[in-house]
């Protein structure tokens, strides 16, 4: 245990030096020397520009001027995780800051993520710093509010009106559904439908992407009992549980290129029906989430506590395989009963996974690994998974 709190402060030290700002793996077409070129019009160079900075273990941002930039989502997670390091000073722990010292940070980061908000939509919603070209299909423009960093960033602020009680967070986050009804679209499929993931055509596919709307809603239909919230999210979730397979798990999404099973995307699977039933009382799907996680535990995850990418492939190890764990074992109420294979995993990743300047890295792999520092992906994402797992610790 003492080895984790160490690894976090370290985390923790390193991304408040770097006032939260950081690199993407998706944000090459950030670069002030593509975008001087004329290749920036070709949606081929685009992809390819993008995928040589994804791919490649060598960081050339600095080099082609790339900036550090703020990341919606990437606020959101670390919000989230400063909301749960409060209740863990409301325990009367005090290791990770006192809860004056938490609560500015609540509010500090509760009042940048309302500035980072795309506006033009239905209602609060938010996308990344990066223009980001999907194969050769589109082009999504920065800033393009997309369903996964409105739900990650609208629950945040739910988080921190809890906290707080300031009445703007609460209106923000609950505005996030409107933008989930009205700007996404919903393509029929069993006898749900699956919502887009962003207001843009073409990408409709993706269960976790329509899962997420599903939470969203769910948690607005908690505060303001409106039924339609309810509905939408029953349908989207009725849609995904009548795709699980028999034995509990879900392939990524209905393409043909998209008919892999991974670790975090289940964890977000799980957690999005987790959420429904929480937040309006319908157990409906309580046999869904039971097959679900029971398949989640034992294919994603090796005796050592190494997490795997797939269900029948352990590389690339992505630093959201381990991250996930924590944050789906809270959210599932599983935490106590699989706690030593959380310390394992979590003691894996510090290991194989974090640098001694207090950062994580992206993804291992058998060749050469990517061990640059991502600000949203791989720091965030653990900023949150950690501080998930020491209040877990704290309360059980």
């Amino acid at each position: 245990m003492s080895k984790i709190i160490t690894s976090f402060l370290e985390l923790k030290s390193y991304c408040e030096s770097q006032n939260y700002k950081g690199w993407d793996p998706y944000d090459g077409l950030n670069s002030k020397v593509f975008n001087s070129l004329p290749l920036k019009h070709w949606d081929l160079a685009r992809l390819a520009w993008i995928q040589g900075f994804k791919r490649s273990p060598i960081n050339f941002r600095k080099l082609l001027l790339v900036p550090k930039q703020y990341n919606a989502k990437g606020i959101g997670l670390f919000l989230s995780g400063y909301c749960n390091l409060y209740k863990i000073a409301e325990n009367g722990n005090n290791s990770f800051g006192s809860k004056e010292e938490l609560f500015a940070k609540i509010v500090e980061m509760s009042n940048l993520l309302i500035k980072l908000q795309t506006k033009g939509y239905s209602g609060a919603c938010w996308g990344y710093n990066f223009d980001w070209q999907a194969r050769r299909l589109f082009l999504f423009p920065k800033y393009t509010p997309t369903v996964v960093a409105t739900t990650f960033c609208a629950s945040a602020l739910f988080e921190a009106y809890e906290i707080t009680k300031n009445k703007e967070y609460l209106e923000v986050a609950l505005s996030s559904a409107k933008f989930v009804v009205n700007d996404l679209s919903r393509t029929p499929h069993n006898n749900g439908f699956l919502f887009s993931y962003s207001p843009l055509n073409g990408n409709n596919t993706v269960y976790n992407a329509s899962l997420l709307g599903a939470k969203l809603l769910s948690i607005v239909y908690k505060y303001t009992k409106n039924n339609t919230y309810k509905e939408l999210a029953y349908k989207a979730i009725l849609a995904a549980c009548e795709g699980q397979e028999k034995d509990g798990s879900w392939i990524y999404g209905l393409l043909p290129v998209q008919s892999w099973k991974d670790s975090f995307h289940t964890g977000y699977n799980l957690d999005a029906i987790q959420y429904y039933q929480d937040n309006t009382g319908d157990k409906t799907f309580t046999e869904n989430i039971k097959k679900g996680f029971q398949y989640y535990i034992d294919n994603f995850f090796e005796n050592d506590g190494t997490p795997k990418y797939y269900h029948n492939k352990t590389y690339p190890i992505d630093i959201h395989c381990p991250g996930q764990l924590a944050v789906t074992l809270a959210t599932c109420n599983e935490f106590k009963n699989h706690s030593k294979l959380a310390d394992k995993v979590m003691l894996w990743t510090i290991h194989n996974m974090q640098n001694k300047k207090g950062y994580f890295y992206y993804q291992l792999k058998q060749g050469v690994s990517s061990k640059i520092s991502y600000m949203r992906w791989s720091n965030a994402f653990m900023f949150n998974a950690l501080s998930n797992y020491l209040l877990q610790k704290e309360v059980n």
